[in-house]
């Protein structure tokens, strides 16, 4: 089984789309994260979910959670709202994580390679320009890899 055999689709989100965007495509499309694009629609930038998470979190209640603890529950409920109109690369504060990339004809073995190396839950598919042609998800490779051996 090849890449291109499992892969979804992605969004092409760049760090200028809000925040508040891209975590509702995360959401309504199920990813475990997103894979970012530069302006020629090549990876650029991988978000896991948890990295997502931090783009939404001010990073006063991630620097003290003491702090978060005395925010009331119907307040602590809406706290990504307050984001507006901040974009991705508003909130990208530390250096952000390079997508591990395979072509469309990698192996699984590959892909698993690769998505272990980065610690990511998903590496970006590309074609031979290096253009974002989909994404495998951990979920996935692990559903492919365990019924491709069911019958061992």
């Amino acid at each position: 089984m090849k890449a291109r055999d499992i892969a979804v689709t992605m969004p092409m989100l760049t760090v200028d789309d809000p925040v508040l965007e891209v975590v509702r495509v995360m959401v309504l499309r199920r990813l475990p994260g997103l894979i970012l694009v530069d302006e020629r629609s090549r990876p650029s930038v991988v978000l896991p979910g948890t990295q997502v998470l931090r783009l939404a979190v001010p990073a006063s209640f991630q620097d003290d959670p003491a702090l978060a603890r005395t925010i009331d529950e119907a307040h602590a409920d809406r706290f990504w709202t307050e984001l507006g109109d901040r974009t991705v690369g508003d909130c990208l504060v530390r250096q952000a994580q390079k997508p591990a990339t395979v072509g469309e004809d990698a192996t699984l073995l590959e892909v698993a390679a690769s998505m272990a190396r980065q610690r990511s839950p998903l590496v970006a598919m590309v074609d031979a320009g290096g253009t974002l042609t989909g994404a495998v998800t951990l979920e996935r490779l692990l559903t492919s890899l365990a019924v491709t051996n069911l019958g061992d």
